[in-house]
């Protein structure tokens, strides 16, 4: 007898079988990030667009200047790329007359690496170039391990890491919040030369609780706000009227909680962030990964229902002979 669909349906229906009996996997939860984690807190409100942060970030990383005119004077940046690790987005709406406002206003949006608690480019790097610190919560990337799937990219749900594509040995390129520094008491520089204090350095839960302090203010009236380094008071806090910001801090739930979040006037959406859910990506991911192939089972079901098939395709043509 030769092998037929019928034959290789009920095979493929025992192999199923045997997988959902044996293969029972729990769904991953969230991972969390390290107590100690550090991050960002963007304030869109304090931020007035100077994009200083942006020429450190280029100095501290020692990134290329980027063109987006004909004249080539001076570093113009449009969007984060393979020489752009942090870059100033502007909003306007209809005459763009007032800051912080959606309807005929204006407002700023710093686009870098969010440094996910459970990141899909990590879950997602076949050969773990892209890492997360235990201790910092730094998501890192290591360019001598990296072999250029760029499976990063199509896995970050921020569109955050890029491919320098016009380069003949290329690599990833994403904030790694200046880790670099970390080791000689500094921290990540567009932090620390921003004047108003826009872009706030500290630990994770410390800026948590500076961003629920902020959307418990009065709009209107004025207050200080902490700049540089959060937890170490570098600088002296720069002194602004209170927004009316959005109840919300972007980055506190979104795909599991980033450990760089986010204040604004605008809606986030209005600003290119994306709504996203609080389940991460990876631990999506990763579940239906381990429920299919966790221990092999499946292809090994599988090959057990081929070679079933193929021994008893074999026997019947024995006794054919015959």
């Amino acid at each position: 007898m030769s092998i037929n669909r019928r034959n290789f349906l009920k095979g493929a229906l025992a192999g199923g079988t045997l997988l959902a009996a044996g293969a029972p996997v729990e769904a991953r939860p969230n991972k969390t990030m390290p107590p100690d984690a550090v991050g960002l807190l963007y304030d869109s409100t304090l931020c007035i667009g100077c994009k200083a942060c942006v020429a450190a970030c280029k100095e501290a990383n020692d990134m290329p200047p980027e063109f987006s005119t004909t004249e080539q004077l001076w570093d113009t940046p449009l969007d984060i790329s393979g020489k752009t690790l942090n870059v100033i987005k502007m909003y306007k709406d209809g005459t763009g007359e007032t800051k912080d406002v959606e309807k005929d206003g204006f407002a700023f949006m710093k686009v870098s690496c969010l440094h996910c608690a459970d990141p899909s480019c990590v879950s997602a790097c076949p050969v773990s170039a892209m890492t997360k610190d235990p201790v910092t919560g730094i998501v890192g990337y290591d360019k001598s391990i990296c072999i250029g799937c760029r499976y990063c990219v199509a896995a970050c749900p921020f569109g955050v890491p890029r491919f320098q594509y016009d380069r003949a040995l290329p690599q990833i390129s994403k904030c790694q919040l200046c880790r670099h520094r970390i080791a000689d008491g500094k921290y990540s520089a567009c932090a620390e030369v921003c004047p108003t204090g826009a872009t706030l350095f500290g630990k994770v839960t410390d800026l948590q609780a500076e961003a629920k302090r902020r959307l418990a203010l009065k709009p209107g009236e004025e207050s200080q706000f902490p700049r540089g380094n959060l937890n170490t008071h570098d600088q002296s806090p720069h002194t602004a009227k209170v927004a009316h910001y959005i109840p919300e801090v972007y980055g506190e739930k979104e795909v599991g909680g980033t450990q760089v979040i986010k204040l604004s006037a605008v809606p986030f959406d209005q600003l290119g962030m994306p709504k996203l859910p609080e389940r991460s990506y990876a631990s999506v991911s990763e579940t239906m990964q381990h429920t299919l192939y966790g221990g092999l089972l499946a292809p090994l079901a599988f090959l057990g229902v081929l070679t079933y098939v193929a021994k008893r395709n074999v026997k019947d043509d024995e006794n054919d002979d015959k």
